[in-house]
């Protein structure tokens, strides 16, 4: 595992990162580091939304990364008012939204609580060369 903390470019303050293989228990782990970082950037208030939206990325990951490797970075904006989470992987599929509501598949409920949690989300190029993708959501004190 490997974790880096500094700080990011225009738009986004002081971030921590990490490299790892996750599990179907690592959410928890995932959940506990963001709970920490936000109680320090003095915004406990997002815990609960933020920590329950990582939980889904990872979930995502540990069902359709065959080798569960990802990247996680959390963010803090420069404002201070909000908070950035990136969950990076080489696997090349993007994220799919359940079409029908009524379908009993739990894929794609991931990004329906994404919806009603983030202020907002996407998915992106990884920033590294090669295949993947680095999905995302921000959670302001506002919104």
């Amino acid at each position: 595992m490997n974790h880096v903390t500094d700080h990011r470019g225009p738009g986004l303050g002081e971030f921590y990162g990490l490299s790892l293989t996750v599990s179907e228990h690592s959410a928890r782990h995932l959940r506990r580091i963001l709970a920490l970082h936000l109680t320090e950037w003095g915004l406990p208030g997002l815990t609960d939304d933020a920590g329950l939206a990582l939980t889904e990325l990872v979930a995502n990951v540990v069902r359709h990364v065959p080798d569960r490797r990802c990247g996680v970075r959390i963010f803090r904006t420069e404002d201070g008012k909000g908070v950035r989470v990136e969950v990076e992987d080489a696997h090349p599929e993007l994220p799919k939204r359940r079409t029908c509501q009524a379908e009993p598949a739990e894929d794609g409920r991931g990004l329906v609580i994404l919806d009603a949690l983030a202020s907002r989300w996407g998915v992106g190029p990884r920033p590294q060369p090669g295949p993947g993708k680095t999905v995302w959501f921000e959670c302001d004190t506002a919104g």
